[in-house]
């Protein structure tokens, strides 16, 4: 097997996809970084919707990470922070698949694959566009994740397959849409803050966009962080919308959009409600957009090897 660093690898632009680096191939890639990324810390993010829920019982929420955790964990064993993941792996993979084919067929069209050239504009547009066509795809997988991730799920929910029947019977189609354009509120400016960071910081660190391990990590935790603090009251509004139908509370059943969540939140929690489970959701976010980057970086490193060498051959 040839070496990474074996001269045929050395005629290609790392960032400058080659002719053969197929759709296929950046879909799987993708998709491999999707998977990595929200499994390694769905434990943190389970805790993060249960602070998040509007009227939380103090047995299952603490006043910290640490302490939410263990209650959790101990009230309802260590098995129910991982509970609903499996919605997480079904629909993560297809839609990074489409996040990162649609981010690199728009940036290549914009011409921000030129080495050593920086385009926040087009990392920003193509961080935006990838964000709306996978979220159309993931929003229904996003609900059933945190309706199973609430307290005594377990009781009504026996699967994911079965959470979904049960969503579907009582609120219709309807119910796993309703948080979509939240969910677009809070992803858009996220995705688009976060590619612009992360490009701005790995150009910086690595001005001629060659597969740098480090970089890619530290350059996509910092972004990821970045973003995930700035969009946080976002993310509480679109738990709300997709936790309501679970809810006792008959005003937050009713609540229908966004507006309607913001004056909710605001009269019962005030101008700190709309922070709530930001410590998490960046500790959830940083190792995650570090591991979904470089997952990502490598497997685009991988391909962008196989085909050169199959090329030399």
């Amino acid at each position: 097997m040839a070496q990474p660093n074996a001269e045929p690898a050395e005629d290609y632009d790392y960032e400058s996809l080659p002719p053969n680096f197929s759709l296929l191939q950046n879909m799987t890639a993708g998709a491999f970084a999707g998977i990595a990324e929200h499994c390694a810390m769905y434990p943190i993010d389970a805790i993060k919707t249960r602070m998040q829920i509007i009227t939380p019982t103090s047995s299952t929420v603490g006043n910290g990470v640490i302490q939410a955790t263990y209650r959790m964990a101990s009230t309802e064993g260590i098995l129910s922070l991982w509970r609903g993941m499996s919605s997480v792996i079904v629909g993560a993979g297809p839609a990074h698949a489409v996040y990162f084919a649609t981010y690199e067929a728009v940036k290549h069209v914009m011409g921000g694959n030129q080495a050593g050239v920086h385009h926040p504009l087009a990392a920003a547009t193509s961080g935006a566009c990838a964000t709306i066509a996978s979220d159309a795809l993931m929003n229904p997988f996003d609900v059933i994740k945190q309706r199973m991730q609430i307290q005594n799920s377990a009781k009504m929910y026996r699967s994911m397959f079965d959470c979904a029947k049960y969503v579907y019977r009582k609120e219709g189609l309807a119910a796993f849409y309703v948080s979509y354009p939240t969910t677009l509120s809070m992803t858009v400016p996220f995705t688009a803050l976060q590619f612009l960071a992360y490009e701005s910081i790995s150009t910086s660190m690595n001005p001629a966009k060659k597969y740098d391990p480090l970089t890619h990590c530290l350059a996509g935790a910092v972004a990821g962080g970045f973003a995930a603090a700035l969009t946080t009251p976002m993310d509480v509004i679109k738990t709300m919308l997709q936790t309501r139908g679970s809810a006792t509370d008959p005003e937050l059943r009713t609540v229908n959009g966004f507006m309607a969540g913001c004056r909710l939140l605001y009269q019962r929690e005030g101008a700190r409600g709309f922070f709530k489970g930001v410590k998490p959701r960046v500790l959830t976010t940083m190792p995650s957009t570090a591991i979904c980057w470089s997952a990502y970086e490598a497997s685009k490193a991988y391909f962008i090897h196989h085909n050169n060498t199959n090329a030399s051959s």
